[in-house]
């Protein structure tokens, strides 16, 4: 099948995240026959808390958390930065299946990934309940929602937070801004709240028939609480699932 062929020629599609996950996502637009646009549109800092979480991780290889909670591919990045070795008394848990590769890439053994709900919240439903005592070290963004923390402290668990990294904004190029504003840019790809935020602060008002596309509920939900319009959810969290909600609303 040529390009004219394909469900996505010639759409030009905004992804707001860089990296690598960026690089696949571009590579899956490709294959539709989409033309990329990587904007970044949120970028990762240091703690403010350092102290304290150096003690968090003191704590952890020391052996005092039954269990770590990792949410993100950058929290992955905090471990390997800091030399972390998990002991083996520690059990590891991960919220997707994507968190979990970055994790098993890393040289780290992931005990639980939920099955059907790759969040915050599916992790907390589909807990081990043989698992529901004991200390829980959750690393995570400044501006993480509480809803890992609440939710395994409501189950009995003894959960411990700390700040791993700051998500901070960046601000995109002006000529991407002008190819939104313009409607130059058929589609946005929205990955997380914060990036939500950014979107609606950066780039809104929206043009009418800019479709938006949001990556599981829970961004959905978020990115409609910024003011976001909301045309294709994945129910997966996966860049096939993502690319694909766009694929299926185009259709």
């Amino acid at each position: 099948m040529t390009t004219s062929g394909k469900p996505l020629a010639g759409r030009r599609v905004l992804i707001p995240r860089g990296g690598r996950w960026g690089d696949s996502v571009a590579a899956t637009l490709r294959g539709f026959g989409a033309i990329p646009v990587i904007a970044p549109m949120i970028n990762f800092a240091s703690t403010d808390d350092a102290q304290g979480l150096a003690n968090a991780l003191y704590d952890l290889q020391d052996g005092q958390y039954d269990w770590l909670v990792i949410t993100s591919a950058t929290t992955v990045d905090v471990l390997m930065s800091q030399s972390v070795v998990v002991p083996p008394s520690t059990r590891i848990a991960a919220v997707g299946e994507t968190t979990a590769a970055a994790l098993t890439i890393a040289g780290y053994t992931v005990d639980f990934v939920p099955e059907s709900d790759n969040s915050a919240r599916g992790l907390v439903k589909e807990w081990p309940r043989a698992a529901i005592t004991g200390r829980v070290l959750i690393p995570q963004s400044d501006i993480a929602e509480p809803t890992l923390v609440s939710g395994l402290g409501e189950l009995g668990l003894d959960v411990t937070f700390v700040s791993a990294y700051r998500t901070v904004g960046v601000p995109v190029a002006e000529h991407v801004a002008k190819d939104v504003a313009e409607g130059r840019i058929s589609a946005i790809l929205v990955t997380s709240g914060s990036v939500a935020r950014q979107i609606a602060a950066q780039l809104a008002p929206l043009p009418a028939d800019t479709v938006v596309v949001c990556i599981g509920p829970r961004t959905a939900f978020d990115a409609r609480a910024a003011g976001l319009t909301v045309n294709a959810i994945s129910e997966i969290r996966t860049v096939t699932a993502l690319v694909e909600a766009l694929v299926e609303f185009v259709a």
